[in-house]
């Protein structure tokens, strides 16, 4: 005998035994147990254009963006013009190339930015924010930084 008949037979007659001599089988199935799937919450995340609006209504001129003595003078159309100007020169401007707006009764500005520096952690920007009210400029010029959140706030400032 060789040596694999002595592990064929064991294995013929497992074979076998499943088998029976009438031709039919049965084979019991066991009941499939479907586990619920778990239901994950994760926190609804504000896309990029819902944090840039946020970002954009919560940075405001009066805080430090634009001279006081303008802003006693300015219309809220003025304020808002200056607002949305001075966000989106802070947050895309390119270095040394102003960001215009036009308010009510001729009041006009201007905002200027610098290159983005990196302070502390977080993105900041010498700023020059000009206004024009009833033929006089006033000029604002600071360094603003954006918070986490995305607010621009001013962090150093001078007439």
């Amino acid at each position: 005998m060789n040596r694999f008949a002595l592990f064929a037979t064991p294995i013929l007659a497992l074979a076998l035994a499943g088998c029976s001599s009438t031709g039919t089988s049965q084979v019991a199935q066991a009941p499939v147990v479907v586990a619920p799937a778990p239901v994950v919450t994760q926190p609804i995340m504000p896309s990029t254009a819902q944090t840039t609006q946020q970002a954009r209504l919560t940075t405001s001129i009066s805080n430090g963006f634009v001279d006081p003595a303008a802003l006693a003078v300015m219309t809220a159309k003025d304020s808002n013009e200056a607002n949305s100007a001075q966000f989106y020169a802070l947050q895309f401007g390119r270095p040394g190339a102003p960001r215009q707006w036009a308010g009510d009764k001729g009041t006009t500005g201007s905002v200027a930015v610098g290159p983005y520096v990196r302070v502390n952690n977080l993105d900041c920007r010498d700023f020059t924010h000009t206004v024009k009210v009833n033929g006089q400029d006033y000029v604002k010029k600071g360094t603003a930084c954006r918070e986490q959140t995305g607010n621009w706030n001013v962090v150093q400032g001078a007439a």
